[in-house]
């Protein structure tokens, strides 16, 4: 089966030939046995002329495809569903996609990157996706630079709580069962979809420009849980100072049961762990880290995976601005410590701006690109900075960006040449001195 508009770092994903505009997403999920039954709506925009196309669908089957109405063929390979249009649809034209679908929902396991996607907790669901899980749960076009809107009804037993990345509109319960109907208005990549459900209650924390929340297990460690977590209003409010306006309705925070060895990024959503609610700096600065991709990963969202310091290096560097910001180290101060650990990394060679399906995840891409942004602060000043990273997410808000992009709106909105500082960092193995 041909495979068109893939990404070299998640090979087999994506179509480019056309885009997905709208999901709406029906499904329902049974906890016990891991059942999920779906019915997914695609409404979507030819970029050139196409009679078939591809969406990507791991380990559920297909029961029937509906193209604008009609019954259409279709085959279901490796992970690939392949749908015939019925005509040709000239480019720039809509059309709609219909899948139903069931099955037992797996995680997608790749070479290099291991496992993502929907996940069983002990009594409940997690879905961490990036960069390649979304197809676990419903039919998409995989790609990060194919933001669309979504609706999303989830059918559930009562008792569960269910969180998605997007606007609670209703609940409405029928027999032993509740409907959750989400909406997310703005554009979203399919890998910041998710879906998280269990037996939580809501806290809702006041005091931030937009609504924010946790929902948690009623039992909790209280410091804990208050060390980490309770200044969340403050840190957006924050980071809206220092990014621009918070770019979506709402912020929440899903605290599971189950013990997680890394939080998880979603849009206007992020997922811990129960191991998270400590009072360190290791917690605290992962609350931070997931808050500050909405920003930095969600709203600016990079066009293609070797971009990926363009999010981890500024979610980084937006954990060490914290640190100083609550009179713990200063950013230039936890700048020198990981400078002189990343220059003593024994690791494989890396190039911070291609690092590589291998290392696209390396705790160097976040290191290394945190100390980029503060080579760029050392060198333009802070007042220079600050703007930078301001009209950046102001001017990329729900769109796809490129490491050239950014670099030439620094140089733009400096008035500097700052090709030597990005070819050093971002192209060169060695790391370079902190700039003094």
């Amino acid at each position: 089966m041909r495979q068109k508009g893939t990404d070299d770092y998640v090979p087999g994903h994506g179509d480019a030939s056309y885009d997905v505009e709208h999901y709406d997403l029906d499904l329902d999920y049974r906890v016990a046995g891991n059942r999920l039954g779906g019915e997914a709506t695609l409404r979507c925009r030819a970029l050139e002329p196409v009679s078939r196309i591809e969406l990507d669908l791991h380990a559920l089957n297909v029961g029937k495809v509906h193209v604008d109405g009609d019954l259409a063929k279709y085959t279901h390979r490796f992970d690939r569903l392949a749908v015939t249009l019925g005509r040709t649809v000239p480019e720039g034209q809509d059309f709609e996609v219909r899948v139903t679908y069931s099955g037992t929902p797996k995680q997608v396991r790749k070479r290099h990157l291991g496992q993502a996607g929907w996940e069983e907790l002990e009594d409940g669901v997690i879905v961490a996706a990036q960069p390649h899980g979304s197809p676990s749960w419903f039919p998409c076009n995989d790609r990060p630079d194919n933001k669309a809107t979504y609706a999303i009804d989830l059918t559930v037993a009562k008792g569960y709580h269910v969180a998605v990345a997007g606007e609670l509109l209703r609940r409405k319960a029928s027999g032993s069962s509740v409907t959750w109907r989400y909406e997310q208005d703005a554009p979203m990549a399919t890998y910041l979809a998710t879906v998280q459900i269990g037996h939580y209650v809501e806290i809702e924390q006041d005091g931030a420009p937009v609504p924010v929340r946790v929902v948690a297990p009623a039992e909790r460690p209280q410091a804990g849980f208050e060390a980490a977590f309770g200044r969340q209003p403050e840190m957006l409010s924050f980071f809206a100072e220092l990014f621009g306006d918070y770019p979506f309705s709402s912020y929440t925070a899903v605290i599971t049961d189950d013990d997680l060895e890394i939080p998880l990024e979603s849009q206007g959503l992020s997922t811990f762990g129960r191991n998270f609610m400590q009072d360190e700096w290791e917690s605290i600065r992962l609350v931070a880290h997931e808050l500050s991709h909405q920003w930095w990963g969600n709203s600016v969202t990079l066009t293609q995976w070797r971009d990926i310091w363009l999010h981890e290096g500024f979610a980084c560097y937006a954990e060490w601005l914290w640190s100083e910001e609550v009179g713990l180290m200063t950013a230039g101060e936890r700048a020198e410590v990981h400078h002189e650990r990343v220059r003593t990394d024994e690791g494989a060679e890396l190039l911070l701006g291609d690092p590589g399906p291998e290392l696209m995840f390396d705790d160097r891409v976040y290191k290394r690109g945190a100390l980029t942004l503060h080579a760029l602060r050392r060198r333009v000043g802070d007042d220079a900075f600050f703007e930078v990273l301001r009209t950046w997410s102001e001017a990329q808000q729900h769109r796809n960006v490129t490491t050239a992009m950014f670099v030439e709106h620094a140089e733009a909105v400096t008035g500097e040449d700052l090709g030597d500082l990005f070819q050093r960092w971002l192209y060169e193995v060695e790391l370079p001195p902190l700039p003094a």
